[in-house]
């Protein structure tokens, strides 16, 4: 079973998927400031995802603890 929480955190895979999407992009000959912006929203909703994922995690736990 995959766990999705884990994948999703993950720095590797948002760094993946932006190293994917801009070699995709620079092969369709897109321009630069276009490249920059989808790299950029692709790493902040990479930080957003893990953020939310860890305080689930966290508030999980508070209340187990509870």
């Amino acid at each position: 079973m995959i766990d999705w929480k884990a994948k999703l955190s993950s720095r590797k895979l948002w760094l993946a998927l932006s190293g994917f999407v801009t070699s995709v992009l620079v092969l369709f000959g897109t321009d630069a400031d276009t490249i920059t912006k989808v790299t950029a929203m692709i790493t902040a909703l990479g930080s957003v995802v893990a953020y939310i994922l860890a305080e689930g995690y966290v508030d999980a736990e508070r209340t187990k603890n509870e």
